[in-house]
């Protein structure tokens, strides 16, 4: 992925208004970050912990989406695995994440949800980047790049869902 700019990311938010895009927390890091291991930038926000944001490359632009996930316990599944990058973590690892739809059924309520790292570093995980603390990915016949080109394939299935 490229280096995106403070500006391309709050532009890329297709499930939220401008202002909110203009208002939500962006990392500090952004120069810091591995942008040729990342598939998307997420973070969580660290002044409302129940939200976290996702940006990725479709078609050429920077795409975003808002995210929401429980904040409690409620919301974690004992050992679970990532349906983007099918890592395995036990506890608080894995989270249902919700992402409100773009447009107007959106704005009626309407969300789609997708278990997910709770960390968002599935890029890491799967180029192996990131040690895992607890939990497991898979012995796979496929090589990094077939991984990669899974990982993304998930990731762009779930933002499809949102249009």
């Amino acid at each position: 992925m490229r280096s995106l700019t403070e500006q391309d990311i709050r532009n890329s938010f297709v499930n939220c208004s401008k202002g909110e895009a203009k208002r939500l927390s962006l990392p500090r890091d952004l120069g810091e970050r591995p942008w040729d291991d990342l598939d998307f930038l997420g973070w969580r926000d660290p002044g409302a912990p129940d939200r976290s944001y996702l940006v990725t490359e479709r078609d050429g632009r920077p795409t975003g989406v808002t995210l929401r996930f429980p904040s409690s316990k409620r919301g974690f599944l004992h050992r679970s695995m990532c349906s983007v990058c099918l890592t395995t973590h036990p506890g608080g690892g894995v989270s249902l994440m919700t992402a409100r739809k773009a447009g107007p059924a959106g704005r009626e309520g309407n969300s789609v949800g997708l278990y997910m790292c709770t960390d968002l570093a599935c890029s890491l995980y799967v180029r192996g980047k990131k040690p895992l603390e607890t939990g497991t990915r898979f012995e796979e016949s496929l090589t990094v790049e077939e991984q990669i080109a899974r990982t993304t394939g998930n990731l762009h299935a779930f933002l499809d869902k949102l249009y």
